[in-house]
């Protein structure tokens, strides 16, 4: 069994059985585990970090219309498909923070975007693993607020990587 395997399926039991789970009670009764594209290796990139001048702090949205800070790291530029691609990378408390949304949203994935944390493998240079890439807790109830993808991280190609929508 490989790590992601590993990742998803230690992943569904912690939504399973878990109090810090975020499904509710009711939720996790009838919970069969999350569902997820296949691996695809061609979407473990690693990629400059295009670093931004000066940091900015960036105010993003969130699902319950409140705002959270971040500041705006830099860039990273790739391809999917022969189409080239530009995200914005954001540091938290803890490390870099990636929202993006891409052309499976709504119909495959969440609607609103899914979350990545690249994580630096040397100086520069990122591991961004779309295979990890997760749902923010907000698209599992309502009880949960979470930062939206800015319009810049919303991309017109797919990313048939990581996981897919809980429910309708």
């Amino acid at each position: 069994m490989n790590n992601l395997v590993l990742l998803r399926k230690d992943k569904d039991e912690f939504f399973r059985s878990d109090h810090q789970s975020p499904l509710t009670s009711e939720q996790k009764r009838c919970f069969s585990g999350l569902h997820y594209y296949p691996d695809n290796p061609s979407l473990r990139l690693e990629l400059a970090l295009e670093r931004s001048v000066k940091h900015e702090s960036v105010i993003l949205a969130t699902s319950t219309g409140d705002e959270r800070e971040y500041e705006h790291s830099g860039q990273i530029r790739f391809a999917v498909d022969g189409q080239e691609a530009v995200l914005q990378i954001y540091e938290a408390d803890y490390g870099f923070f990636l929202p993006f949304s891409d052309s499976t949203a709504p119909r495959e994935t969440y609607g609103a975007g899914r979350y990545l944390e690249p994580e630096e493998v040397r100086p520069g240079i990122l591991l961004v693993d779309f295979n990890l890439a997760y749902n923010p807790y907000c698209a599992y109830n309502e009880n949960w607020s979470c930062p939206l993808p800015p319009s810049t991280n919303r991309l017109k190609i797919r990313i048939e990587a990581g996981e897919k929508k809980f429910h309708e």
